[in-house]
């Protein structure tokens, strides 16, 4: 059941699947992405292969602490530090770390920075790099996202729900691969709504937060074993962004979903749990 926790002099909303006493697998979400981004079937279905499955809402997002939009007080580390505040509360050694997007940013900061909470990494749609222009050597956003982003540019309005739930779909829509899953993005845009304290600064702040320092130089040193999940037609974060990231993470592994963008869609979520079952299986029988 979800419930509001304190880390530090920050709230946070919690929640969980499956028994404590089973791998704890942590789902860190992408760019002002509340728990909802994890669906709860999703959820359950990691916990049905003897998983302990916590999701939260992070900073801005859900029913965690807000700031005004526009102004974020906090920088990219300091969710790492709420990302392991959550593991505290539910008192767990090592975690098992699925990382989407910008959660994979998190879960390569934790396994850099905390080597000892993170048992294995799993990123979904990620990179080496946080918000801003790529390094020149990865391949940037593509041009048919950006010009995507230059039709929709202008704010819903933020006072009509249904209007923000549209914007959010459509934002959705311009990030997909083959086949978008509209009934799916639409149950998920209308439960963050409708559940955030602040869908404004859910939306903004995100981007727009000190990013840290720079961490693509340090890979190198990840010592947990990492499985990377990319979807071939990824516009937001091109495939080469994936393939970095396996030949700078020691024992990395990377597995292509086909016809899959920057997204998660109900469809291919039979074939990421089996692959993050066998992952975490296997660097638990390993550590």
């Amino acid at each position: 059941m979800e419930h509001v926790i304190s880390v530090g002099a920050v709230e946070l909303c919690v929640d969980s699947f499956g028994a404590q006493t089973d791998e704890t697998v942590l789902l860190v979400a992408g760019t002002s992405c509340s728990m909802e981004w994890w669906p709860a079937r999703f959820c359950r279905m990691l916990a049905d292969r003897g998983m302990f499955v916590i999701r939260f809402d992070q900073r801005d997002t859900g029913r965690a602490s807000f700031d005004p939009p526009g102004q974020p007080s906090y920088s990219l580390p300091d969710l790492v530090s709420d990302a392991i505040g959550v593991l505290d509360h539910f008192d767990t050694g090592p975690a098992h770390w699925v990382g989407f997007s910008q959660g994979g940013w998190v879960s390569q900061l934790a396994a850099l920075d905390h080597p000892e909470r993170v048992r294995s990494l799993t990123l979904l749609s990620t990179r080496a790099t946080g918000h801003g222009p790529a390094d020149p050597d990865l391949p940037e956003v593509a041009d048919s996202l950006l010009a995507a982003w230059d039709e929709t540019s202008a704010e819903p309005d933020w006072g009509d729900p249904e209007e923000v739930i549209r914007s959010l779909i459509e934002g959705e829509r311009s990030i997909a691969g083959e086949d978008f899953d509209e009934a799916h993005a639409h149950a998920i845009a209308e439960s963050c709504v409708h559940r955030a304290h602040q869908i404004r600064s859910a939306v903004t702040n995100h981007p727009m937060a000190d990013q840290g320092p720079r961490w693509r130089d340090r890979l190198g040193t990840i010592a947990a074993p990492c499985l990377i999940l990319h979807g071939t037609p990824d516009p937001m974060f091109p495939f080469g962004n994936a393939e970095a990231l396996e030949r700078e993470i020691p024992r990395a592994r990377l597995a292509g979903l086909e016809g899959v963008g920057h997204e998660l869609p109900p469809r291919v979520w039979g074939r990421v749990v089996a692959s993050i079952s066998r992952h975490v299986r296997s660097a638990s029988e390993s550590s």
